[in-house]
């Protein structure tokens, strides 16, 4: 075994012991925080000049144990800025037009219990066919302040912003929203990580 592969594995672990430490924090915070810290995160954001700019925007559909997304996305559709969301096929994802809140209320869950437009739904704009995205709105399991992350393992949101930069010629801007209990020192990654330009929390400066 090579001393690359012993390094990769070494990672790996690290990473799953860190998603199950932070995993189990956010589980022990109330609802009533959550929503606290929630509030707190979308003030914060939509004050920012790069969200007030970006024209074409990405955001997750957040469950119970994230920064809740809803709001956000009631202000980008108040602001008629065009509303973009992860769609999971296999091992990839693609970023798909939603149209308004009431597109979003008809949303199929998934198994995992997340909204999502449906994998047989071939009609809705694909934002890397059409233009692109101006600004992501990450997910993901930990932070750092310098703009590492930690996401769920699959490599999803990596992939897709690599795919991105290489067909579109420019980076988005990347942002992520968590609670102030996923913010780590550091964060074990490699060089198919993408970090992020801003990471923003109830605490963050």
């Amino acid at each position: 075994m090579s001393i690359n592969k012993v390094a990769m594995d070494g990672i790996k672990l690290a990473k799953r012991a860190l998603r199950n430490e932070v995993q189990d924090v956010i589980n022990r915070i109330s609802n009533e925080e959550k929503a606290r810290q929630s509030n707190a995160v979308y003030n914060k954001l939509i004050a920012l000049p790069e969200f007030e700019s970006s024209k074409r925007v990405s955001i997750y559909l957040s469950t119970a144990n994230e920064i809740n997304t809803i709001p956000i996305l009631e202000h980008l559709f108040k602001f008629n800025k065009q509303v973009f969301v992860p769609k999971y096929e296999g091992k990839s994802m693609m970023m798909v037009k939603l149209y308004s809140m009431d597109d979003y209320d008809k949303l199929p869950l998934t198994k995992w219990n997340i909204k999502q437009p449906a994998t047989d739904d071939t009609t809705r704009e694909d934002a890397l066919k059409t233009g692109g995205l101006d600004l992501i709105i990450l997910p993901g399991v930990a932070f750092t302040k310098t703009g590492k992350r930690l996401g769920h393992g699959m490599g999803y949101y990596d992939k897709f912003i690599a795919n991105r930069i290489k067909f579109q010629g420019r980076k988005p801007y990347l942002i992520a929203v968590a609670f102030n209990e996923q913010i780590k020192h550091d964060i074990p990654t490699t060089d198919k990580d993408m970090p992020l330009d801003m990471v923003i929390t109830e605490n963050s400066t």
